[in-house]
């Protein structure tokens, strides 16, 4: 069953929650991202980038409570190694994808740009999300990464170009998909989009 947005907003935004009590800087990526910036569509989870080093553990899981499915081993072990791990909502089942943020050169650029962003009119609440450009970017290295045959990557792409259209900072787009290798990809995407 796929999570109501309200629900998916929700555990957004106690899993920020969660990482601000324990001072971990974040930023919100994958397809609630595109959502803010593009077309909404229905997702399963929520993904983040976090900068989590091994003591921001405990007060992490000590502030999500009993709410949440959280396996502290997991979490330390994707700490240490600079992997990812994974938390749900245990009302909603929804899961929350956390990524350890990895130092190279593209990960700070993101970091540098991530913006402060109300998820909907209704909540006042600002949290982190990826800016524009480095949402498509990313989307752009999973659909590649997936084999280039993911359309829901792909369409959130479309989206986010189509809707940001002329405010996206084309310079800084051709700048890091040539460094990331994904020149031809943007080129597809700003065509399909509208955008030669």
């Amino acid at each position: 069953m796929i999570p109501e947005p309200s629900e998916i907003f929700q555990v957004t935004r106690l899993v920020v929650a969660a990482l601000d009590v324990a001072r971990v800087r974040y930023f919100l990526g994958g397809s609630v991202a595109s959502a803010v910036y593009g077309e909404a569509r229905s997702t399963r989870d929520i993904d983040f980038v976090a900068a989590m080093l091994p003591h921001h553990v405990a007060p992490f899981l000590a502030a999500l409570g009993n709410e949440f499915y959280a396996d502290a081993t997991a979490i330390a072990t994707a700490v240490a190694a600079h992997g990812s791990f994974n938390v749900i909502h245990l009302d909603t089942m929804v899961k929350a994808d956390i990524f350890i943020f990895k130092a190279d050169a593209f990960g700070r650029s993101q970091f540098t740009r991530r913006t402060a962003r109300q998820l909907n009119q209704d909540d006042p609440t600002s949290i982190y999300v990826a800016s524009a450009e480095d949402t498509v970017l990313a989307k752009l290295q999973w659909y590649r990464d997936g084999g280039g045959v993911s359309d829901r990557q792909w369409n959130d792409v479309l989206g986010v170009l189509k809707v940001q259209g002329a405010t996206l900072d084309r310079a800084y787009l051709e700048e890091w998909a040539r460094e990331l290798g994904l020149t031809d990809l943007l080129r597809q995407a700003l065509e399909a989009a509208g955008f030669p």
